[in-house]
């Protein structure tokens, strides 16, 4: 069932985590039996929690993005800028700071493109699909 989560701000950049999704390629879960996309989750909120520069990125989580032959996705997303889906992120504090670092980025960003140069060391190779907003095509 889809729910409506209200406005995510002016112009904010929402992170939307697939909960569900695998540890890695290999395991399904952990040794503790939690999944990749829980625990990315987890570090996503605390990341987010200790650090102001993060405020305007909003951080949702969704059971399974349909990216199931990847583990741990986001989609990166905000009205009327480009979007990402970015996956095969190992779940922890490191990606949760990348991820919200090139997300604070997309954040400030008039139409959601970030430059090379400002993209973190841990998003790069990441990237899945980009998606344009909704009326738009990317050119």
């Amino acid at each position: 069932m889809l729910e409506p989560i209200g406005e995510e701000g002016g112009g904010a950049s929402a992170l939307v985590v697939c909960s569900t999704c695998r540890f890695s390629a290999e395991a399904r879960e952990d040794g503790e039996g939690r999944r990749g996309g829980a625990l990315l989750a987890e570090a996503l909120h605390v990341a987010r929690a200790n650090d102001e520069r993060f405020a305007e990125v909003a951080v949702h989580e969704m059971p399974c993005l349909f990216a199931c032959s990847r583990h741990c996705t986001v989609q990166l997303r905000a009205p009327g800028k480009v979007g990402y889906v970015l996956g095969d992120f190992v779940p922890g504090a490191e990606a949760a700071q990348a991820l919200l670092e090139y997300a604070a980025h997309h954040a400030a960003s008039e139409e959601g493109r970030v430059p090379y140069r400002d993209w973190p060391a841990g998003v790069k190779g990441h990237f899945i699909v980009r998606t344009p907003p909704e009326g738009y095509l990317c050119t």
